[in-house]
């Protein structure tokens, strides 16, 4: 066989394995996909009941309700023409609140949207406590160095 032949052959090997890896790691990760819906889609019916998904959008002020057991919570999500309820036992997170975004995995049922998670989302201006008062002390002593 010829060099040029076995190289050909190599390469043809080379991309039936990755061919052959991709679909293998597709095929076991098919039940861990998460698709991401927002409360327009499930009102609109385009989330399905049986697999998990995703639930993205506002939380609705006002909308947050605790039951006496202290762990389940139901609430409204929003994304301003729509709006799911959805109901989680758990801790929640600390940045959690009305008003902020969330992202909700779990289930579609036919009384809404069951969590068996809560992602709370904060905006790109978020800053942890301890780098917020460095910078405002930095900001002070660039000041005062002027």
């Amino acid at each position: 066989m010829k060099p040029k032949s076995q190289r050909l052959v190599l390469v043809v090997l080379a991309l039936v394995a990755v061919l052959g890896a991709v679909l293998l790691a597709m095929w076991g990760l098919r039940d861990r996909a998460s698709y991401f819906y927002t409360p327009s889609d499930i009102v609109a019916g385009k989330a399905v009941g049986d697999r998990s998904v995703r639930l993205g959008g506002m939380v609705e002020k006002g909308s947050l309700v605790r039951a006496p057991d202290g762990v389940t919570v139901s609430f409204r999500v929003t994304d301003g023409p729509a709006r799911t309820s959805v109901t989680y036992r758990g801790i929640l997170p600390d940045l959690f609140r009305e008003g902020s975004g969330v992202v909700a995995e779990g289930r579609v049922t036919p009384a809404g949207f069951t969590a068996d998670t809560i992602l709370a989302k904060h905006d790109e201006r978020y800053m942890p406590p301890q780098l917020g008062n460095q910078a405002a002390e930095h900001r002070v002593a660039k000041t005062v160095l002027k």
